[in-house]
């Protein structure tokens, strides 16, 4: 039986926003570690940094623990990466996985060498869908994952096999500069985000241009861009026009609309894995 522990590295959560997933988990036959130490409270984050930092070191050294599944994002793991001793990790590396803030630790993982699971988090648990949920326990189980998703009229087409890097594009805007900002030469990046004004979208992608982290992609796949905002004055271009003028050009396969990010849909996606990317008259996504 796998052990799942859950993990609130950022932004609190509550007892019963938990209580569907830890039934649902036990349910498909695995053993949820739940310490209490997973609902504290300290302003907007599930207790203060050395707190969270503590119980994420606990679970990284346990080699009881098959998988560290965090339960919701927000913000606040960026505040506490440094605090982290990733040594016993990667003498046994085990399953990191959840989406958004989490990208943070995706990339640590990355710049370490290591695989994650970009995927849906307990918080999400009741409103995903079927296949997100399946795809999640599908990747910790080691099961073939493939994906066949229909094309958007915005993609281009083409095929990519290559390491699968990437996350939330305002996270990995705040990592720019940093040493763990994901090498993405040669890498199929993918990219996704909610609740940004289109300015920004701009901005945090423009900076990506500039810092050449876009120079050498070999694919993109685009996940949701979700609840994007716009001002009085419009900015004129939709957030996926936005993405696609700074790849335009580069003669790779591009994918928007695949379903993974902030939407109920959320399939898993194992970062730092080569990937086969296959964008046509459907999209094609396979391990």
């Amino acid at each position: 039986m796998k052990r799942i522990s859950l993990l609130a590295p950022a932004r609190k959560v509550a007892k019963e926003e938990m209580a569907f997933a830890v039934d649902y988990m036990q349910n498909r036959g695995y053993e949820v570690v739940v310490d209490e130490r997973l609902f504290d409270s300290y302003h907007q984050f599930a207790g203060d940094d050395e707190k969270r930092a503590a119980l994420f070191q606990e679970y990284l050294d346990r080699d009881d623990i098959d998988v560290i599944l965090c339960a919701r994002g927000g913000y606040g793991t960026l505040r506490i990466i440094d605090r982290l001793n990733f040594d016993r990790f990667i003498q046994k590396p085990k399953w990191i996985a959840g989406y958004s803030d989490v990208t943070v630790l995706h990339a640590k993982l990355q710049s370490l060498g290591c695989q994650s699971l970009h995927s849906t988090m307990p918080i999400n648990f009741s409103d995903n869908t079927k296949e997100s949920l399946d795809s999640l326990f599908d990747a910790i189980e080691g099961r073939p994952i493939a994906y066949e998703v229909s094309s958007s009229d915005m993609n281009i087409s083409g095929t990519a096999e290559s390491p699968l890097v990437g996350g939330n594009i305002s996270v990995l805007y705040s990592l720019l500069g940093s040493d763990i900002f994901p090498d993405t030469d040669g890498k199929i990046l993918f990219l996704e985000d909610l609740d940004e004004y289109l300015y920004h979208i701009d901005r945090m992608m423009t900076a990506l241009q500039r810092a050449g982290k876009l120079d050498n992609i070999k694919g993109l796949i685009v996940g949701g861009l979700t609840k994007m905002h716009d001002n009085n004055i419009p900015f004129g271009m939709s957030a996926e026009e936005i993405i696609l003028e700074k790849v335009i050009g580069k003669n790779i396969p591009v994918c928007f609309n695949f379903p993974a990010g902030h939407i109920d849909d959320n399939r898993a996606l194992i970062l730092g894995k080569t990937v086969l990317l296959e964008v046509g008259d459907t999209v094609k996504l396979r391990y």
